[in-house]
């Protein structure tokens, strides 16, 4: 049988994914041994879905296409969908013709409605694009409307036709926008239903709540009894009768009500036995607080993948380990599931940290600040739950307006950046991501190679998927802030107003710092000012030191009415010239009805007040710096800017040779194994395959070689060193350009091969006069290919001007690459120079995007130069290295963590 090179818990046991109704159902391949289990699937399923998939009630045949499924074959795949033990499904195709395959379906009739159909659906497809399927064929009763109606539900792009009561099927397996959209939402969907319990429990169980204050478990019965869960609250503990003054049962299974959290707490030799407790009682989410387990290494490793798959069989979410808990501050659930002694007051902002002392930080902070949290978790070890689950499990939530993060790893990027681009679309992503200091450069001989840092990766799918990162904790709280407070910024056009002038002034010079503008208000708006007691109405507008609430509320309401600026700071020095109170009221009553937003800086209060309330329920946050203020604010312009932009689409690349490209890499890896740098005719045969415009190169080896090449190509040409591993060839003179003549030539030919020490060079025309700039790619295990786009040429290094981003690469990513760098006036014509091509430098980008898709054998490619001209974008010096593929993941694919 076709094996599909997938792992689960333990290798070869498959994947767990999430059925819609939120339990866990393990897809894997069909193994030898299956067909007993596959024959008692049949005898259950009932005459009607028997007929439906045979078109004719034979049980027989059943058993025949059982016995089939379960003989190795090479030209199959199948895959059974397991409930503990019991195969309730099985999907399978057969290979048709190369790139092309028949598929079936049989469900048992019990797990109709759990969506395991569209599972199963998606799973294949993921299976079949891996194994190169690029079409799926099924043949379906028109009466069929069960599986029908999961075929038009998947999103996967399909032709139908109808001959004679029969649906005749082809399903394209390649992932498009469509697709993706839809298994997100399904995915949503079951992620709710799956954490729903965890988080809005009807009863919590604390598992070895001791009955001495101080104690981990003890602390969180106190905590959840203290914030007013409106839930039972059960302590677990075999040696105590009472604890906390709640009685105490010996198991969670003898618990007289509905438990449908876990809090455990319990000795890390015990946590497996109490999460099979947990599964009898029917828990359906655990928070494990114990330590001990892959922080300490590969046995500690074992174990949280033990009690992960614990989990699993009994469909039990897992939160931990080495955690600190969970929180829900919903007024209908107040669940206070941690032992902290921070007690967060409702609000908008969820927080999921993975490390339990940032959590407590960020908690503490909001709460200094005025800012409520809606729901907060811990992630710890995130054996299971993740910063992707949570991220789907807010998307819908109402409650949530922000979602913060603090993160020390990722276990799948890719699909963190595809559901942050949805669910960013609605609310705003920020992210602490921790390890900033551990970022090593790589090891490579290419330009991209040796300056993709770890750090590149993650900047690069934070850029493109709309995430803001924050350095601090306290700069995502103060971002925050502004991002709940509402409305966003249209643009940047911010206006500081105030009695504060050198307030002002540091807030204008942030504000230039960070990209903001600080527009001359017209000459109308500035009478208007002056007349309410201006002494400076530019902008920044400086009401002076004496400023009145009344002159200062109809500052404010001139400038907000006057439409010409998108965002506002106010800045005020508290003075015994007046009250603060009166200050923040008439600011009150300026903002209530303004379509902007607008914050507030105040110094020198004895009372200071973090939030100014609005009749409307708004709350305008309050800083104590300047500095802050902006920083907080050109986020929120940042974030909404990235929001109102177009998504972008994936631009289909035409003049490309799939087969050739992959036929070039199979010889040359043929022939070296291990990989390595290819020659430059090597190089140059790629980049044609993928319809990159070439300045074509004729290896030379000795004098009359590089002579006759050079009058081949037609003077001027360049010669330069072809020597392997030679990133810098002109820091080493081995290189020339324009040589018009067989003399120049040969004199060029000694010159270079005596620098390089190597007798091997290329001859090269003379490429058009333009830009030099730099593509490139490096492969990173994690995130998959990076392209690289920034000056080239001798500049490469010295001006470190590149912009990183991922795959799949939008054409608003490229373009967003090459207008983002220091150079792009050169390419629009500076100084009255002609201005470059920009669209052939988008579409080479494209291109080998398209390269590093298809070729995942590629490692490191750096164009350097791409001569960007008037008259098109040429590639002028290639390297490229390949390595031997490793598998990888469908990162896209609604699969479960399952690395512990």
């Amino acid at each position: 049988m076709t094996a599909v090179g997938q792992t689960g818990v333990r290798s070869g046991s498959g994947w767990d994914v999430l059925a819609s109704d939120g339990s866990v159902v393990r897809i894997r391949p069909v193994r030898d041994n299956d067909e007993p289990a596959l024959n008692a699937m049949n005898e259950r399923v009932s005459d009607r879905s028997i007929y439906l998939r045979f078109f004719g009630i034979s049980r027989s045949l059943a058993s025949e296409h059982t016995h089939h499924l379960a003989t190795a074959h090479d030209d199959h795949v199948a895959l059974v969908a397991e409930y503990g033990d019991r195969v309730v499904g099985v999907a399978s195709y057969e290979l048709l013709r190369p790139g092309e395959a028949e598929m079936a379906f049989l469900l048992e009739d019990s797990v109709h409605g759990r969506g395991i159909g569209t599972l199963l659906l998606e799973q294949l497809a993921a299976v079949a694009r891996e194994n190169g399927i690029e079409k799926l064929r099924a043949d379906t009763l028109a009466e069929n409307a069960g599986m029908l109606r999961v075929f038009a539900d998947s999103g996967f792009d399909q032709v139908r036709r109808l001959d004679s009561g029969v649906v005749e099927l082809v399903l394209d397996t390649a992932y498009g926008p469509s697709t993706l959209e839809r298994m997100a939402d399904r995915e949503r969907a079951a992620e709710e239903r799956s954490l729903h319990g965890m988080f809005s429990p009807r009863g919590v169980a604390v598992i070895g709540a001791g009955r001495k204050p101080g104690g981990i478990g003890h602390e969180v019965v106190r905590n959840i009894v203290n914030g007013s869960f409106t839930g039972a609250v059960y302590a677990v503990n075999p040696h105590a009768d009472r604890v906390a003054d709640l009685p105490a049962y010996p198991s969670v299974v003898d618990v007289p009500g509905v438990v449908d959290l876990a809090v455990i707490a319990v000795p890390t030799d015990q946590v497996r036995q109490v999460l099979s407790e947990c599964g009898a009682k029917g828990v359906s989410g655990a928070v494990v607080l114990t330590a001990g387990f892959s922080e300490l290494g590969a046995a500690g490793r074992k174990d949280q993948l033990d009690i992960l798959e614990i989990a699993r069989r009994h469909s039990i979410r897992l939160v931990g380990p080495n955690c600190l808990g969970l929180v829900n501050t919903d007024p209908s659930i107040s669940l206070n599931a941690t032992f902290a002694e921070v007690s967060p007051t409702p609000g908008s902002l969820a927080i999921a940290a993975q490390s339990g002392a940032v959590g407590v930080a960020v908690l503490d902070q909001a709460g200094r600040t005025g800012l409520g949290i809606s729901e907060f978790v811990s992630l710890g070890n995130k054996v299971d739950v993740s910063g992707n689950d949570m991220l789907l499990h807010w998307w819908g939530d109402r409650r949530t307006s922000v979602i913060g993060l603090y993160l020390e790893s990722f276990g799948n990027p890719r699909k963190f950046g595809g559901l942050a681009r949805l669910v960013g679309r609605t609310k705003p992503i920020l992210v602490v991501k921790g390890g900033r200091s551990a970022s090593g450069r790589r090891a490579g001989a290419s330009h991209t190679a040796a300056a993709a840092t770890p750090e590149t990766a993650v900047d690069a799918l934070f850029a493109q998927s709309g995430v803001l990162r924050m350095d601090t904790v306290e700069e995502l709280v103060e971002t925050a802030r502004v991002l709940a407070a509402r409305p966003l910024p249209a643009g940047r056009r911010l206006a500081v107003v105030g009695n504060a002038g050198g307030a002002g002034v540091l807030a204008a010079d942030a504000a230039g710092r960070l990209g903001l503008e600080l527009p001359e208000l017209s000459e109308p708006v500035q009478r208007e000012l002056t007349g309410a007691g201006a002494v400076g109405s530019g902008n920044p507008v400086d009401l002076g030191a004496a400023a009145s609430p009344t002159s200062l509320a109809h500052a404010l309401r001139t400038i907000v009415d006057s439409g010409e600026v998108d965002c506002v700071l106010v800045c005020y020095a508290a003075t015994r010239a007046g009250r603060v109170e009166d200050i923040y009221e008439s600011i009150a009553g300026a903002a209530v009805d303004a379509e902007l937003p607008i914050i507030v800086n105040c110094v020198g209060s004895s009372k200071p007040t973090p939030e100014i309330p609005l009749t409307d329920g708004r709350r305008l946050p309050v800083f104590p710096f300047p500095e802050s203020a902006v920083r907080a604010l050109a986020h929120a312009v940042g974030y909404a800017e990235w929001r109102a932009r177009p998504q972008g689409v994936v631009p289909a690349v035409g003049r490309v040779d799939t087969a050739g490209a992959r036929a070039v890499v199979r010889r040359l890896l043929g022939q070296h194994p291990e990989g390595g740098w290819l020659e430059p005719l090597h190089a140059e045969q790629l980049l044609r395959c993928a319809g990159v415009p070439v300045i074509p190169v004729v290896a030379a080896s000795n004098r009359e070689q590089a002579i006759a090449a050079a009058d081949a190509a037609g003077c001027p040409v360049a010669l330069k060193t072809a020597a392997p591993g030679v990133l810098h060839k002109t820091d080493i003179g081995a290189v020339r350009t324009g040589l018009a003549g067989p003399l120049q030539c040969a004199t060029a030919y000694d010159e270079v091969t005596a620098a390089a020490g190597d007798p091997r060079v290329v001859v090269q025309a003379m490429a058009p006069t333009g830009t030099e700039l730099v593509i490139g790619v490096v492969r990173d295990r994690l995130f998959g290919p990076l392209l690289m786009a920034g000056s080239g040429g001798v500049l490469t290094d010295l001006l470190a001007d590149r912009q990183w981003r991922g795959l799949p690469l939008t054409d608003f990513d490229a373009g967003d690459m090459v207008r983002s760098l220091r150079s792009a006036p050169l390419l629009a014509g500076y100084r009255g120079a002609k201005a470059a091509d920009e669209a052939a430098v988008l579409d080479v980008i494209h291109r080998i995007a398209w390269l590093a898709a298809l070729v995942p054998e590629l490692a490191e490619l750096d164009i350097n130069p791409l001569i960007a001209a008037p008259s098109g974008a040429f590639a002028v010096d290639v390297r490229m290295r390949l390595a031997p593929a490793t598998p990888e993941p469908d990162w896209y694919a609604r699969r479960m963590r399952t690395d512990g």
